[in-house]
């Protein structure tokens, strides 16, 4: 069963973000898109730029915010898995880039926060 919270309080985040995300006029191209690394938790475009966006989900304060977790294994992660979908989709040659979503559930109002260009590819 703590499994299945899990997943739910993950789903909610992602519908959240989704909504956000469509609020700051992304285009939403896919959600859960599966590669070989792992999966994406959404793809959109935002103007020309293909944007990779790892959505972190919060009950609460006890694990700190929810963009703390993406750890630099997770951002050569998420760079592995923006660069299949990249090639596989034909879209190689558009800008990209690289989002986190913290959503915070906390409380009776969801926080939600986006963090552009949340990390340099560089140093991934």
């Amino acid at each position: 069963m703590r499994t299945d919270r899990r997943q739910n309080l993950g789903k909610l985040g992602e519908d959240l973000a989704c909504a956000e995300l469509s609020r700051r006029g992304y285009a939403i191209l896919a959600r859960r898109y599966r590669t070989k690394y792992g999966e994406i938790d959404i793809v959109a475009r935002d103007g020309s730029t293909i944007v990779i966006v790892e959505v972190k989900t919060r009950d609460g304060r006890a694990f700190g915010d929810g963009a703390e977790a993406v750890t630099g294994r997770k951002q050569r992660q998420m760079l592995r898995m923006g660069t299949d979908f990249l090639l596989r989709r034909k879209l190689a040659d558009q800008p990209c880039r690289f989002d986190v979503v913290a959503v915070n559930i906390e409380g009776a109002v969801p926080r939600i926060e986006v963090y552009r260009n949340a990390f340099d590819v560089g140093a991934a």
